[in-house]
């Protein structure tokens, strides 16, 4: 029977993920340059219209059919369409309706995607970012799903990882925030670096959209780890209160870094400090106690901080920090399970700190390198054809005159609507458009 209280639940903590993808265009799109914003935000929500669509033909299907063979792949024709789905059934994730997993899970492929675009920003192609984002999804993502959150039951065989391998990652630090890092890595090397990177000024352009989508982001990652516990229990409560504590802890030690480090504590760094603190806490909000929850995040900001600047030492243009914020705080995150996992936790695990040995810790790491190898060399694979056929990147010319001109025809923000008839500001995209409109009905 269905159990109502726990639908709800998980139908609003979708909604709350969901929310995630508008709140990530907004703390993307204020960390690139005015010329790019529209771009930036226009990556996220296409992947949101894209993945919504190739989930319900098949994406579900790959990820939560029943395994074809290793633990590597769901049957993508047993739910095509979600064809037998939408019965008053429910599924063995507990009293929920199946259709309301679906959702829940819907929202998680999208974001993942999404986070992608940030490590590319100013310089590639939309079009050839939806193709990537289509491919990636279908042949990367929705695989990794399959491992880690797909777990047997009767009559059913879900992934290697939630299986065999018995790694624990709640609510996707692999399968998210690894997964999305090391592809993020890969076509940061296929399209290479902006013009002038390492030498002029990329400063954010807008720090308020940065801090209102650090905020979105941080308020629908409730939804993200309690919602994970499918059901409105105590699983859900423990994972509520380790997201607050380990985003908090994180935000602190992001600021304390820059204080020693730079003189001053910046506002991009508190917002990058709440990404760091959500990533390193999504597999382990499960797994660990409050106090370890604080411990979580505050080695995370600790490390986001440092890794960031990792890309001028090794020479990767990766434009909004997604390698230094969610390569690096997944990998955290899901190895720290294995040291400070409380096996009073509701996963029941027992780490290497807490009278555990290191069983648990090989299981994490074993993990996190599989996503990561698998994602990066498939990444690569496929921006390089992607480069090689249609092309990925934009013309040096037309990335110095801003890809929201060049490919959108718009510009985010109109200045020469505020000089009045006389002003000489630049037109944006649409208003060039509109002008030549205008001009050609005069001839």
């Amino acid at each position: 029977m269905v159990n109502t209280g726990d639908t709800a639940w998980i139908l609003t903590s979708a909604a709350l993920v969901l929310l995630m993808t508008p709140g990530l265009a907004l703390f993307y799109g204020g960390m690139v340059r005015a010329k790019s914003v529209l771009n930036m935000m226009m990556m996220s929500f296409g992947a949101l219209a894209l993945i919504s669509v190739l989930w319900v033909l098949y994406g579900y299907s790959v990820a939560f059919g029943n395994d074809v063979g290793l633990g590597l792949l769901g049957d993508p024709s047993e739910f095509f369409g979600l064809k037998g789905l939408m019965e008053d059934t429910t599924s063995e994730e507990g009293g929920l309706p199946t259709m309301a997993f679906v959702g829940f899970q819907a929202v998680f492929a999208i974001i993942t995607v999404a986070l992608i675009s940030g490590a590319i920003a100013d310089r590639a192609k939309f079009g050839s970012w939806m193709v990537f984002a289509g491919i990636w999804a279908t042949v990367v993502y929705f695989p990794v799903a399959h491992w880690v959150f797909d777990f047997d039951a009767d009559g059913h065989t879900g992934g290697w990882i939630a299986n065999d391998l018995a790694a624990i990652d709640f609510a996707g630090g692999t399968a998210v925030h690894i997964n999305a890092g090391a592809a993020g890595l890969a076509l940061a090397l296929v399209l290479g670096k902006r013009r002038g990177f390492g030498r002029d000024a990329m400063r954010p352009h807008n720090l308020p959209l940065v801090m209102i989508g650090a905020g979105l982001l941080w308020f629908g990652w409730f939804g993200f780890n309690a919602g994970s516990a499918l059901a409105a229990n105590n699983t859900a409560a423990v994972a509520w209160v380790n997201t607050l504590v380990a985003t908090g802890a994180a935000t602190l030690a992001w600021l304390l870094v820059e204080k020693v480090r730079d003189g001053h504590s910046t506002s991009l760094g508190g917002a990058s400090g709440v990404v760091a603190g959500l990533v390193a806490i999504t597999p382990a909000c499960s797994a660990v106690s409050p106090v370890g929850a604080i411990i979580v995040g505050a080695v995370a900001g600790a490390l986001c901080a440092l890794a960031v600047g990792l890309k001028f030492r090794f020479g990767y243009d990766d434009s909004l920090d997604v390698v230094g914020v969610h390569l690096v705080g997944g990998l955290v995150g899901t190895i720290l399970v294995g040291f400070v996992a409380d096996p009073d936790a509701p996963a029941g695990v027992e780490s290497l700190l807490f009278g555990g040995s290191v069983d648990q810790l090989w299981r994490q790491v074993v993990g996190a390198l599989a996503v990561l190898v698998f994602s990066f060399v498939l990444s690569w694979i496929i921006g390089t054809l992607i480069q090689k056929t249609i092309g990925f990147r934009l013309t040096e010319e037309d990335e110095v005159t801003g890809i929201d001109t060049v490919v959108h025809a718009e510009s985010g923000y109109d200045f020469a609507s505020l000089g009045g008839g006389g002003s000489t500001a630049p037109l944006g995209g649409q208003a060039r458009a509109e002008a030549r409109n205008t001009e050609g009905s005069r001839a």
